[in-house]
């Protein structure tokens, strides 16, 4: 039973990646034909849809973390996929951005509950197996970037609310399963009562003060962010203006980002970082995330598109670094609220950032623009990921120089 319960999870975990790329092939063609309006407006109401959904997941993350503790994981991870499935519904039949917007808050808020996909791993897994089952949480979100797009755009060629209504299937369908498998996990003598104080977003980033370079880190991950949500904001939107892509060719495109992701963060993380230690990891995945950007501000045909790909997925080596440095600098019984502190500093940057890219975007696209330049918003992630490698530079300066090899292994830095 044990070993179903964690293919729930991981189904779960899964889905709820599907379900956020199974949408973006899509998504301007919904908008477009709901509005009426051209891609250089529509763009705006997607970075406003995407704002409201990283809204709700910062409020309710901690809430909903909260509400397992004292009422359970199961109806906790069961509620929020009956919530997405509805979602999904809704915006397939939207026939108004009053409808999408409603989808989107609903959705947010139900995709708030990784953490209760960890939590109900740690309370089924004995502590010597709790690393690698939490590693199935990565493998699903990375596998399901894959699935997603590339489903999406498939679908989306037969109209652009079917992907929509392929990912409500598919919640419904795990919460099923999840109805027929899925145990309690948490004891009841093991909860607590629920207490609103212990569900602030921003509490554990305001007193996380014990190193310098502590907050040096989280703000290159904030800055670094900011700069890479412009993917999911914009890609589908940049792809139909410079390059005529249909939802296919944009799954497609998405679809081989997954790949490339997949491949550094399971396989060449692990050979890159004991080789060349933590700092120099850090800055080399943020030179190449430098280096995308710059790719697919400037890029004229797709094959340079697929070629900028290979060094952004590089780019996948700068935030393990930065958790291990960080991870190495900070007690033990602090390591929790460090992982908390990364969590809302990402929520923020994804709060932050549709906003800024759409509207950057827009304005570079319009008919009328005294400069047309679609690649406009990913000029202005490349300035972000520059300023962010000068601040990660400095606050890592005084990090001790690697060991020289000894044989063929070197020692790792910190």
């Amino acid at each position: 039973m044990q070993r179903m319960a964690l293919c729930f999870v991981f189904m779960t975990a899964l889905i709820d990646s599907i379900g956020f790329g199974i949408i973006l092939p899509v998504l301007p063609n919904l908008i477009g034909q709901i509005t009426g309006e051209p891609i250089s407006v529509t763009v705006l109401y997607s970075g406003w849809l995407m704002f409201v959904f990283a809204v709700m997941q910062f409020l309710f993350a901690p809430i909903i973390g909260n509400l397992s503790d004292s009422f359970g994981r199961r109806p906790i991870l069961l509620g929020s996929l009956f919530v997405i499935g509805i979602n999904y519904l809704l915006m397939g039949l939207a026939e108004s951005l009053t409808l999408l917007f409603i989808g989107r808050i609903i959705c947010g808020i139900g995709s708030a509950t990784r953490s209760t996909c960890n939590a109900y791993i740690a309370d089924i897994s004995p502590t010597d197996q709790r690393a690698q089952n939490f590693g199935l949480m990565g493998a699903a979100f990375g596998l399901g970037f894959v699935i997603g797009p590339v489903l999406g755009g498939i679908l989306g060629e037969f109209g652009p609310r079917i992907p929509f209504f392929a990912a409500a299937l598919l919640s419904f369908a795990n919460m099923l399963f999840g109805t027929l498998v899925l145990k309690e996990s948490l004891q009841r003598k093991s909860r607590r009562v629920f207490d609103i104080k212990r569900a602030n977003p921003i509490s554990a980033i305001i007193e996380l003060r014990t190193a310098p370079i502590i907050t040096g880190l989280l703000l290159v991950i904030f800055i670094l962010n900011i700069g890479q949500h412009a993917l999911p904001t914009i890609w589908s939107f940049w792809g139909i203006v410079q390059f005529g892509w249909s939802p296919a060719e944009i799954g497609y495109s998405l679809g081989f980002i997954g790949i490339c992701m997949v491949l550094v963060q399971g396989f060449l993380i692990r050979w890159i970082i004991p080789r060349t230690g933590l700092r120099i990891a850090g800055w080399l995945g943020i030179g190449c995330t430098l280096l995308a950007f710059i790719g697919y501000a400037t890029a004229s045909q797709t094959w340079m598109v697929y070629l900028a790909m290979i060094p952004g997925a590089l780019g996948g080596l700068a935030g393990p670094a930065m958790q291990g440095i960080a991870a190495n600098h900070i007690a033990a019984n602090q390591q929790g609220k460090l992982q908390g502190s990364l969590a809302s500093i990402m929520a923020l940057a994804a709060i932050i950032s549709p906003f800024l890219m759409t509207q950057t975007f827009s304005t570079f696209t319009q008919p009328n623009a005294s400069l047309y330049f679609p690649g406009a918003a990913f000029l202005l992630s490349a300035s972000l990921t520059l300023l962010a490698l000068i601040i990660y530079l400095r606050v890592t300066d005084n990090i001790p120089k690697p060991v020289v090899a000894q044989k063929k292994r070197p020692v790792p830095i910190t």
